[in-house]
């Protein structure tokens, strides 16, 4: 499973949110400022607090663009699901 941690009013989070949704990529959503726990695990996993961090299994992607979340899902292999 697919999970993007992420602030609300930030930019890039807003980006990652439109192009995992236009590409039909399944994930889930978790906002960092409204669940410690998820600002807690962000952090751990990343080592950071900058979002959108993207965690997939035990790869992870922070602080990142479209450019980048593109280069590493595909590098990853993870294509969208039904595809």
């Amino acid at each position: 499973m697919m999970i993007l941690y992420i602030k609300p009013w930030c930019p890039w989070c807003i980006e990652a949110i439109e192009y995992l949704d236009a590409r039909g990529f399944r994930y889930e959503k978790r906002d960092v400022l409204a669940d410690a726990d998820a600002y807690a695990r962000m952090r751990q996993i990343s080592g950071q607090s900058l979002t959108p961090t993207l965690e997939i299994g035990d790869a992870v992607l922070a602080d990142f663009d479209t450019r980048q979340l593109a280069s590493f899902l595909e590098e990853e292999g993870i294509a969208p699901q039904g595809r």
